[in-house]
């Protein structure tokens, strides 16, 4: 089975992409797979270029090589190889500015990831890697401005959620289309560990595209399979290919609603959960362009190490004086959920979604002369409660009543809500110290919210706000219109009112479409848009802008704006 998407247009749009990134067509062109290869050249890269982590002297580079037929992703065969590269500030290689070589092979799964050192800030360069005569597809990327350096503007694309049995990744082919970004973040679960019929289109587990391998994954091998089947789609491919990622993992990377020491989808006695832990972070680390283990220094040298349970993700990444943009991690660290019958759990000082060193790490990090602290956050940070009562009400009527939470009865427990101690930390922090310009980029719950972020939400709009958050929807992942299999909007609206009605700081909510969006900063204003696509089983829907808000500097509030950016 092969996941490129249908292919009558596959040649002129790559084609088109190719054009703008590089001379050497022949780079773009889909070869057959090992198994559809006899008598035929073996394609060495099948699984694309990518880059990553861009810092104003070095980015991430990657590829996976097949050196032979039976050296598939996961298989454990083949012998170890040498693979060359090269990066350049021009599309045709005419000028070097490095070149290298790196050893790879079963032990991480033939792939290739290495951090190119001394370039210039701020600047687009060409990569490639040659195995055995055969080039790589070039990529292109970016590398940050100076960490004095004062630009214009910084713009990403964020996505969050894709599903590849859900649909097809025609967000990234839009991502991919434009002139305009400087990067993309992907703010979690990049890929999922369900196996075929299990989490596919809508509650039918109808699967546009089934898995591999056929089951769900527990297994190192398991995780590499799938990390390769992505890694396959066109649309991904030619993402990865024309900007820089910086990505972070949610759940779905290893399990359902995964914590430090377990997940909901993770079978007891079953799958060890360390094992496979240790398993999905390890081919995460193999099949991903970022920087693992980086040293608390944040400039770039990568630890090497094989303890991969512990493997450290959070890390920051400056785009000159602009905005500083710090990744969390909010699963390998985190307490067990609360469940619905332990509401008193949310609010209990010992139980954490980020853990003690890394809300320290964040806490230090907003105290950047960056002007914009960017927080890329996997799960969801404004309140979003019903019977909120004011905080100066709290303690009277715990004292009779008991076990209210302080900030009502929480919608979704997996995220921040479920874990108010650290939140209230982290506010707190930023109301001592004047923090503003704070604004949380957020994926996870496959639907578009625009808030502010109160210190006390029962009295919003009065009081004061620590900073704003924007959410992206998923680019496949189901959502509410989706689960009820309801006509878009209609039953949505309703659930969309009652939520904002109880939470009048959510100032915009969308439970029905799948997409994509854009952040723009600069000095004035951080921009968020979205946009929507079309139906998720055609491989060609076209996007279309959806709406956009902003917050303007040192107002730590949001307003809806009128036009996309141009």
């Amino acid at each position: 089975m092969t996941t490129n998407r249908p292919a009558q247009n596959h040649l002129d749009r790559r084609t088109l992409l190719a054009a703008g990134i590089t001379g050497a067509a022949a780079a773009t062109m889909t070869l057959p797979s090992p198994a559809e290869a006899a008598g035929a050249t073996l394609n060495h890269f099948q699984h694309g270029v990518a880059s990553g982590d861009p810092l104003p002297d070095r980015v991430v580079i990657w590829t996976r090589v097949t050196p032979t037929a039976d050296a598939t992703a996961g298989s454990g065969k083949g012998e170890e190889v040498l693979v060359r590269w090269e990066i350049s500030p021009t599309a045709d290689f005419k000028r070097i500015t490095g070149k290298g070589s790196q050893q790879t092979g079963p032990d991480r799964d033939h792939t290739v990831k290495l951090d190119v050192t001394g370039l210039a800030p701020e600047s687009w360069y060409f990569y490639r890697f040659t195995y055995n005569g055969q080039t790589s597809r070039v990529g292109r990327t970016r590398t940050a401005p100076a960490a004095d350096a004062t630009p214009d503007n910084v713009r990403f694309g964020v996505v969050s959620c894709s599903n590849l049995q859900a649909g097809w990744f025609a967000s990234y082919r839009h991502l991919a289309e434009r002139d305009d970004l400087h990067a993309i973040i992907h703010l979690g679960d990049y890929l999922y560990e369900y196996g075929p019929g299990e989490y596919g289109y809508g509650m039918g587990n109808d699967d546009v595209r089934p898995h591999e391998p056929a089951h769900e994954m527990h297994t190192l091998a398991d995780y590499r399979i799938r990390h390769a089947q992505y890694k396959r789609d066109v649309d991904l491919s030619d993402a990865h290919a024309r900007l820089p990622w910086i990505v972070t993992w949610d759940d779905h990377e290893s399990a359902n609603d995964a914590w430090m020491l377990g997940a909901e989808n993770n079978e007891p006695g079953e799958f060890d959960w360390i094992d496979r832990k240790t398993s999905s972070n390890q081919a995460y680390d193999e099949w991903m362009p970022l920087r693992v283990d980086t040293g608390p220094d944040d400039e770039g040298a990568t630890v090497e190490t094989d303890d991969h349970l512990h493997d450290r993700i959070y890390r920051r990444l400056r785009f000159g004086t602009l905005l500083e943009l710090s990744m969390l991690d909010l699963r390998s660290y985190r307490s067990e959920q609360a469940s619905r019958l332990e509401l008193a759990k949310v609010d209990d000082p010992d139980r954490t979604i980020t853990g003690d060193e890394q809300l320290a790490w964040l806490k230090d990090g907003l105290l950047t002369d960056a002007q914009w602290k960017i927080v890329g956050n996997p799960v969801m940070i404004a309140p979003v409660t019903f019977g909120a009562l004011p905080k100066s009400l709290i303690a009277p009527v715990n004292d009779v009543a008991g076990l209210l939470p302080d900030n009502g009865i929480a919608y979704n427990l997996d995220q921040w809500d479920g874990y108010t101690a650290d939140r209230t930390e982290l506010f707190e922090h930023i109301r001592n110290n004047a923090v503003t310009d704070t604004v949380f980029v957020t994926g996870d719950i496959h639907s578009a919210w625009a808030c502010d972020l109160p210190y006390d939400s029962a009295v919003y709009p009065l009081g004061k706000t620590a900073g704003v958050e924007f959410v992206a929807t998923s680019v496949t992942s189901n959502n509410l219109k989706d689960v009820l299999g309801a006509p878009r909007r209609t039953v949505s609206v309703t659930v969309e009112n009652i939520i904002k009605t109880a939470n009048r700081h959510v100032r915009h909510l969308n439970f029905d479409d799948h997409g994509f969006s854009i952040l723009d900063v600069t000095r004035n204003r951080a921009q968020m848009d979205w946009w929507t696509i079309g139906e998720r089983r055609d491989s060609n829907t076209t996007a279309t802008w959806s709406t956009s808000y902003a917050t303007a500097t040192g107002s730590n509030r949001i307003h809806r704006v009128t036009e996309p950016l141009s």
